[in-house]
């Protein structure tokens, strides 16, 4: 029966005598055995946060590792309290897809025992080959749910019913960044699909576990210290709705405040964004009036926040911390703009409606 990376790692770990600890190639845990009580902060790190940091990352690539065909020892740093280890590359094919790390202070583990676990770490490098490569896969077939064609998408629903690949329904998430560079597929579950699609990261998540597995992905990105903006649509009962659930959920990331998630269930009159493109909306929710006071930033902040409260003079002044005849003043100064009537139905409408829609047109 072939080894899965978990039996390799504790195999590695009787083999050598030695605490052992699988990463990936960005520093994301996979892995780990214990073998005694010896432990050092960075592997507790590792262990507790799931990840090395990036202090750690950059301490140990300064070895080699990363060009490394063989075993590399790290030598102990005292004032960090970190433990000499041995570094073992995890390869196949020529291409390095993670460390498998042993704790080794007092160098017990000899070259020869070193080199009898290099199979373990070559059959490790096939596995993790091999799921890269089945999660890419899976990507591009989710890249072509959300393709224009209708026939590639139902190619693409087979294809992934037929390898089981998604339990439905399903959650859409969209996760929105100054960065597209993807997911590292190992730190996301396994029931998780993702792909980037027109620079944005997109998800396919089943709805039981979804809040947690999106929670988890928001930190992976913002750990990239860039801000997220994420919206969600769901439920998909099947895989031929993903592509308008991703539309919707795109409309909803593109209105939620970096840091936020907007699910598309929220969103009211800002659905509108997903029935026609920007200049058109424009064209339709825009007046010479609107377009005036949207030159005032403190007058348009005015307009919008006493229409979101209905008109409620005092509440109005409250929230802006203004005076109620400062209000009075800057309602007279709204209506001279737009030549629309605050207490005609019709004209108020007209103005909610642009001020609401013009923030998330480009």
């Amino acid at each position: 029966m072939a080894l899965d990376l978990q039996e390799i790692v504790e195999q590695a770990a009787d083999l050598l005598g030695a605490p052992a600890t699988l990463e990936d190639r960005d520093f994301h845990l996979v892995a780990y055995a214990a073998h005694g009580d010896t432990i050092d902060p960075v592997r507790m790190n590792s262990i507790l946060h799931r990840r090395a940091t990036e202090a750690v990352r950059a301490r140990f690539e300064r070895h080699g590792i990363a060009r490394a065909t063989g075993p590399v020892r790290i030598p102990a740093d005292a004032a960090l309290g970190q433990l000499a280890r041995l570094c073992l590359p995890v390869r196949w094919n020529n291409v390095t897809y993670g460390y498998l790390w042993l704790l080794d202070d007092r160098q017990r583990i000899t070259d020869p025992q070193a080199a009898r676990a290099m199979p373990l770490c070559e059959r490790a490098g096939l596995l993790m080959a091999r799921q890269a490569r089945e999660r890419d896969d899976l990507g591009w077939k989710v890249a072509d749910l959300l393709s224009t064609h209708p026939d590639v998408r139902t190619q693409a629903a087979d294809d992934l019913t037929d390898a089981g690949a998604v339990d439905t329904p399903l959650t859409v998430a969209v996760l929105r960044t100054p960065s597209p560079e993807p997911l590292n597929p190992w730190l996301l579950p396994h029931s998780v699909l993702a792909t980037v699609w027109q620079r944005d990261h997109v998800l396919l998540l089943p709805v039981a576990n979804a809040p947690a597995a999106l929670a988890r992905a928001r930190r992976l990105l913002e750990e990239r210290n860039a801000p997220v903006q994420t919206g969600v649509h769901s439920p998909c009962p099947t895989l031929d709705d993903v592509h308008e659930g991703w539309l919707r959920a795109r409309v909803a990331a593109r209105t939620a405040a970096p840091g936020e998630t907007r699910d598309w269930t929220s969103l009211g009159v800002l659905r509108l964004l997903r029935t026609a493109g920007d200049e058109a909306l424009a064209q339709t929710t825009q007046t010479p009036g609107t377009e005036r006071l949207l030159q005032h930033e403190d007058l348009a902040t005015t307009a919008r926040t006493y229409l979101d409260l209905a008109g409620n003079v005092q509440q109005t002044a409250k929230t802006l911390n203004i005076h109620r005849q400062t209000l009075y003043h800057r309602l007279r100064r709204i209506e001279e703009l737009t030549s629309l009537t605050l207490t005609d139905g019709q004209d108020r409408l007209t103005l909610h409606l642009a001020l609401t829609v013009a923030p998330h047109l480009t």
